[in-house]
C-alpha cells in the first residue's frame, strides 16, 4: 500500500501547476493533503476510484485538510473532538480494519513564536487523541507537522534555533510523541540522510536546497516493521512543500 502526503499551499493554485498529472502518476492508495485553503465547492477534482474527504477551516482561504482514498474507511472523524481545536480544519481521521490514518496540518508557531502557547496546547491535545486511537489499533499519522525535529532536519540549525518550527518547545513535543510509542519513519530508515520537504519562497531557497524537513509519516512502533520505505519527492513542484510518502506491506 502506498500513502502520500502533501502540503499543497492552496489546492486551487496547485491544480493549475500539474497536480492532476502528479496525482495520476503517483498511483497512491491514500493521498493526504494539507493547507487546501478552500471551502467545499470552490474547486472540482474528479478522482474515479477514490473516495474524497474534505475538512475546511471556518476562516476562508486558510488551513484545511483532505484525504483521497481507494479504500473506503469504516468511519471518518473531522477534528479531534475539542471545540477550541476544531475550527481550522486541521485533522481528519480515517478508521480502517487494521489501523487509523490521521492526516494533520499542525498550527504554525508563527513569527516571534506568537502562537507558541496555542501550539503547545494543541500538541498536548493531539498527542492525547493519538494515544486514544493507538490504544485501539495502530496509527499512521502524517502531514505538515511544522517542526524540524533534529539539526539534520534543516539546513541552518544554529541560526534558526528558537525560530518557529525549530524551537526547543516544539521539538520537545515531537520527542514526547515518539517516546510514547511512535516512529518517525524517514529518520528511522535513513538515520544520516539529509533531505528536506519545505523551502522558503525567498532567496532562491529551493534552488540552493536551503530547506527543512517538516512533513512526516509517523507510525505506531508496532506497525513500523510493515513500513518498507519512507520517501521525500523533492523533485515535485507546485508548492513550497514537496510530497512525502511511505510504502506499507
Amino acid at each position: 500500500m502506498k500513502l502520500i502526503s502533501w502540503n499543497v499551499n492552496g489546492f486551487r493554485a496547485v491544480l493549475e501547476k500539474g497536480f492532476s498529472d502528479f496525482f495520476a502518476s503517483a498511483d497512491a492508495d491514500i493521498f493526504c493533503l494539507q493547507e487546501t485553503k478552500m471551502q467545499p465547492g470552490q474547486a472540482v477534482f474528479d478522482t474515479p476510484g477514490y473516495h474524497q474527504y474534505w475538512y475546511s477551516a471556518e476562516k476562508k482561504g486558510y488551513s484545511g485538510t483532505a484525504v483521497f482514498t481507494r479504500h473506503e474507511p469504516i468511519s471518518v472523524q473531522y477534528g479531534i473532538g475539542i471545540p477550541e481545536h476544531d475550527t481550522e480544519g486541521r485533522a481528519i481521521t480515517l478508521e480502517y480494519e487494521d489501523f487509523y490514518l490521521l492526516c494533520v496540518y499542525t498550527p504554525n508557531a508563527q513569527r516571534e513564536l506568537a502562537r507558541l502557547d496555542y501550539r503547545m496546547t494543541w500538541e498536548d491535545a493531539l498527542r492525547a487523541y493519538i494515544l486514544e486511537l493507538d490504544a485501539k489499533k495502530p496509527v499512521i499519522y502524517c502531514g505538515d507537522l511544522n517542526v524540524a525535529h533534529q539539526e539534520i532536519d534543516l539546513k541552518n540549525p544554529k541560526t534558526n534555533h528558537h525560530s518557529a518550527g525549530f524551537s526547543d518547545e516544539e521539538r520537545g513535543k515531537f520527542s514526547e510523541l515518539l517516546a510514547s510509542g511512535f516512529t518517525d519513519t524517514f529518520r528511522a530508515l535513513y538515520p544520516e540522510k539529509v533531505q528536506y520537504s519545505w523551502w522558503s519562497y525567498m532567496m532562491k531557497a529551493r534552488e540552493k536546497n536551503v530547506g527543512w524537513r517538516i512533513d512526516y509519516f509517523v507510525v505506531s512502533n508496532r506497525l513500523f516493521p510493515k513500513v518498507k520505505d519512507s520517501f521525500i519527492l523533492g523533485e515535485i513542484m507546485g508548492s513550497d512543500h514537496c510530497p512525502v510518502g511511505i510504502l506499507v506491506e
